[in-house]
C-alpha cells in the first residue's frame, strides 16, 4: 500500500527537504552572524548520520523527493561524503543536493561527486578578495575560487551554481564579475535578496537590492531572456541573449513564491521547520531518542505540515523575525 504524500492544508505538495548537519560555520558573514560567532549547539544534540539517514527514510517513505544538505558549513562536519552515500543508497531521493561556502571544498570535490551527489550550491558574495574579506570577515577568496574550480571538474556532479547575497550599496560593482564567471564557467549564478535572518538583528527593508533593480542593471550591457520557470523554483532564470550563461534572481522579499512553497526544513538539532522564517518548530529529535517508531515520528511530520505557513509575512507590519539565525536554520 503506498503511504499518502505529503500535502499542506493550503493544497500545497511537499517535496523538497533542506537538512542543516550542523550550525558551525568557519566564515562570520554580515548578514548572518556576528563577529564574534554564536553560541554552538552541543555536539550531543545535534543529529547523528543514522538518525538523519532514519528521517530521511520516513521523509521520502511520504513524498520527499528533493534533500540538499546545508549548515552552518556542512563540510565542517566530518566525513560528510559518508552521510550523501547514506541517502543515495536508501534509493529514495530523486535529486540530493549540497550548499556550502567552499572554504574546504577543494579537498572533499572528488568524495562528494564519488558518493553520489547530485548537485551543489557555491556560496559566493565577492570575486574581489578584499571586498571579499569585508563581508565574510575571512581572506578566503583563493581558496572559494579554487574549490569551485575543483568540484566543476567532477562528471558526476549535474549542476554548479554560484550564490550572491544581494546587499544595496555593495553588489552593484560586483555585477560585471558575476556575468563573466556565468559566461565564462557554465555556472549559473543566482543573486538572492538579503533577508532579515541576520545574527546582528540589523536588517533593513534599505539594505535589500531587488532581483528586478539587478536585472535591469546587468541589461544595461547584457540583454537577457527569461527561461521557462520550474514548478516550486525559487529562482527567475535568464540566459545571456549573445552567448552562454544564466543568471538568476531569487527575490523572496520584493515577488515572494510562497504559493507554490514546496519546502521542509530540519535543523541539526533535529527541528522541524516549515517555512524559513516560522516562530514555532516541532521537535523530532526528542522523540527519536525515546523510541518512538516510525509511524509516530511520520504523524508528527504529517501535523506539522498540516498547519504549514501561508506566506513568510516580511513585508507585513506585524512580521517578527525568528530567533533562529541563518546558520542555525540551515539554508
Amino acid at each position: 500500500m503506498t503511504a499518502e504524500l505529503l500535502v499542506d492544508s493550503f493544497g500545497r505538495r511537499i517535496n523538497d527537504l533542506r537538512i542543516s548537519v550542523t550550525d558551525r560555520c568557519n566564515f562570520r558573514c554580515q548578514y548572518c552572524m556576528p563577529a564574534e560567532g554564536l553560541a554552538w549547539i552541543d555536539r550531543n544534540g545535534i543529529l547523528t548520520y543514522e538518525e538523519i539517514e532514519r528521517l530521511v527514510g520516513i521523509f521520502g517513505a511520504i513524498g520527499i523527493e528533493d534533500v540538499r544538505l546545508t549548515g552552518g558549513e556542512p563540510l565542517v562536519r566530518r566525513d560528510l561524503p559518508e552521510l550523501i552515500k547514506r541517502l543515495k543508497n536508501l534509493g529514495m531521493i530523486r535529486d540530493l543536493a549540497l550548499t556550502t561556502n567552499g572554504y574546504l571544498l577543494e579537498r572533499h570535490a572528488e568524495a562528494l561527486a564519488d558518493a553520489g551527489l547530485d548537485r551543489i550550491n557555491v556560496s559566493l558574495d565577492s570575486l574581489e578578495r578584499d571586498r571579499f574579506f569585508r563581508l565574510t570577515r575571512r581572506d578566503a577568496l583563493p581558496q572559494v575560487l579554487t574549490g569551485l574550480e575543483a568540484i566543476m571538474k567532477q562528471s558526476g556532479i549535474n549542476s554548479v551554481k554560484v550564490n550572491a547575497v544581494a546587499i544595496r550599496g555593495f553588489t552593484e560593482v560586483e555585477l560585471p564579475r558575476f556575468c563573466e564567471l556565468a559566461k565564462t564557467t557554465g555556472c549559473q549564478v543566482r543573486f538572492i535578496e538579503f533577508m532579515p535572518l541576520d545574527g546582528d538583528r540589523s536588517w533593513d527593508p534599505s539594505q535589500v537590492l531587488s532581483g528586478a533593480e539587478l536585472r535591469l542593471l546587468i541589461e544595461d550591457t547584457h540583454p537577457l531572456v527569461e527561461l521557462e520557470r520550474e514548478p516550486s523554483a525559487t529562482a527567475r532564470v535568464f540566459r545571456f541573449t549573445e552567448g552562454g550563461g544564466e543568471i538568476g534572481f531569487i527575490s523572496p522579499v520584493t515577488e515572494p513564491f510562497c504559493s507554490d512553497c514546496n519546502r521542509l526544513r530540519l535543523t541539526a538539532d533535529g527541528k522541524l521547520r516549515t517555512c524559513l522564517f516560522s516562530l514555532n518548530e516541532t521537535d523530532l529529535l526528542e522523540p527519536l531518542r525515546e523510541g518512538m517508531d516510525d509511524a509516530g515520528v511520520e504523524a508528527l511530520i504529517r501535523k506539522a505540515v498540516h498547519g504549514k505557513e501561508l506566506r513568510h509575512r516580511i513585508n507585513e507590519s506585524d512580521f517578527r523575525q525568528p530567533e533562529r539565525t541563518m546558520s542555525a536554520i540551515g539554508g
